[in-house]
């Protein structure tokens, strides 16, 4: 089961639109602000050995030493931030690279270990590895209780 983004729809549809209209809304103060910077993702698993669930996210731009992971459950927590660039001295035509803090929730489907996560960085890729937790399931014949005096 793969989480989805609610807004990944909108903002491609927005991203045309400033396309086609050179983001005339937003330099005439009408637009709505832009949604916080959420880094993309691309959640999967994998056969191992040992199974496990994989979590990449896209952190261009933004220091691993501030990035923290949170997992409880089957939820796995992103966050931190990307700085913007020092703007002194720049006048910008167009800025589309989102900035600012973060804070990005993924539903795993299914139970993991969060005690044996890795995680590694390159290139701006994060990539988490979460080994899936493999409970053997038990059969056992459950017997019944005859209550009553006539059985």
């Amino acid at each position: 089961m793969q989480a989805r983004d609610p807004f990944s729809n909108f903002d491609r549809m927005r991203r045309e639109m400033d396309e086609l209209f050179g983001d005339m809304l937003e330099r005439s103060g009408l637009a709505r602000p832009r949604l916080a910077f959420a880094p993309a993702v691309d959640v999967f698993y994998e056969d191992g050995p040992p199974p496990r669930a994989v979590v990449v996210a896209d952190l261009a731009g933004v220091d691993q030493r501030g990035v923290s992971i949170e997992i409880e459950g089957r939820q796995l927590v992103l966050s931190g931030q990307r700085d913007s660039s020092d703007s002194a001295g720049r006048l910008y035509q167009q800025l589309e690279i989102p900035t600012g803090e973060f804070r990005r929730t993924v539903e795993l489907g299914a139970d993991v270990i969060a005690d044996k996560a890795k995680a590694t960085c390159e290139d701006g890729m994060l990539r988490i590895e979460l080994p899936l937790a493999t409970g053997t399931t038990q059969r056992r014949s459950v017997p019944i209780e005859r209550r009553g005096s006539g059985q």
